[in-house]
Formats: C-alpha cells, structure tokens, sequence
C-alpha cells in the first residue's frame, strides 16, 4: 500500500466500518484477535474498528508499553506515532498516520499474545470508568487534551532514562478518560502529567549539571 491510510467519519462514523455499539475498548481488541478471518492485523485495522475513537484508541495503545520498564529506545519508536496522534487531537484532525505505520502488521497469534497481556488490565480499569465531567472532554475539551498529551509525548520520545513511565503514564489516562468521556480520569492524567513533567525536567537538569561539571574539570 503505497500511502497511509486516511480514515475519513461520516455522521461519526468511519467509511467503510462497522459500528461497534457500546462495546468498550478491550472487548474490541478481543474482538478483533477472535475473528480467524484475519491473518494479520495491521494498525489500520485497529483505526477501523475503532471508528470515531480511533485516535484516542491509538494513543493509549501506543502509550501503554511504556508504562512499564522497556529496552532502550523502545519510547522513541512508539513516540513518534504518539507525535502525530496526539497533535491531530489537539487540531482536531481525523485520525491518520503514514503508510509506514498504518501499514505496518503482526500475526494474529502475536497480536492475541500482545491482547492477553493488556486486555485484562485495561477491562479491570474501564470498569472504573464511567460518563462524568462530560465539559472535559467536549471537543474544545479534546483540543486541550490533546495538547497537553502531544507535550507529554514529546517528552516520552526523548531518550531520558526512565523518563518515559510516568509520561506514558499521564497519556494512558487521559486517553482512557476519553475513551469513556470520564473527564474525573481526564484530570488525573493531567495532574500525573504535570508531576512526570516537573521530574523529568528535574532529570534533565541535573544531568545537565553533571555533564558541565565532568567538562568543566576534565580541562
């Protein structure tokens, strides 16, 4: 496929998609991992199915893997999809990525293997969820969140050690917040967002210091 996928909605839908009701965000994926029609599962695929929600969808998916500790450079490789997701919530653009990325595909197996891991978490939070502070997350509300998340994703990208776990941390709320137009988890993830951002700037800096340091008395 030559060029990436442009999902375009129609009366909030996708072209082409089948609506998915109210089934939530882990029942999707276990959805998608159960049809053995598929072979592969690509991550347009994912946008598809996750219709008018895709973007948010996609952000938390991205963001997810860096909650936890992940081989060096990992956060810059699922960064830059989090670069252009998050800057098209804060444009409120329709979701998009590069053939490069929408294209790219996993097996069924590895991708149920991938689902099994984080469904299961993602279930036990979504039943935490619930429509409130719906302000939050109206479309000026998303613009906003999108901005704060692109900030975050920013940061996420860059190589700082351990620096990527509290911002994807802060990302993955606030997409499933969205999500589930819960703008209570909306709010945490914008306060777990500013922390990770006052630590990492903290990091940043006394790195900084040391480095300037080791030059200074190294001459």
């Amino acid at each position: 496929m030559g060029k990436g996928r442009k999902i375009a909605r129609r009366f909030g839908k996708i072209e082409g998609a089948q609506p998915e009701g109210k089934r939530r965000f882990s029942q999707i994926l276990d959805a998608i991992g159960a049809d053995e029609r598929r072979e592969r599962v690509s991550v347009s695929d994912l946008m598809q199915a996750m219709d008018a929600r895709a973007v948010a969808a996609l952000i938390l998916l991205f963001a997810l893997p860096n909650v936890v500790p992940t081989p060096p450079g990992t956060s810059s490789i699922l960064g830059l999809p989090l670069l252009y997701l998050t800057a098209q919530m804060m444009l409120g653009k329709l979701p998009w990525l590069p053939a490069l990325i929408a294209d790219r595909s996993m097996t069924r197996s590895d991708f149920n293997s991938f689902v099994g891991r984080v469904t299961p978490l993602i279930a036990r939070l979504e039943r935490l969820l619930k429509p409130r502070f719906l302000f939050v997350t109206s479309v000026t509300g998303e613009r906003i969140i999108g901005g704060i998340c692109l900030a975050l994703a920013i940061v996420l990208a860059m190589p700082i050690p351990l620096g990527n776990m509290l911002p994807a941390l802060a990302i993955s709320l606030m997409a499933l917040g969205v999500l589930e137009r819960d703008g209570f988890w909306v709010v945490i993830g914008a306060i777990v967002g500013v922390v990770s951002m006052v630590i990492v700037s903290g990091v940043v800096w006394a790195l900084a210091k040391a480095t300037i340091f080791l030059i200074v008395n190294a001459f």
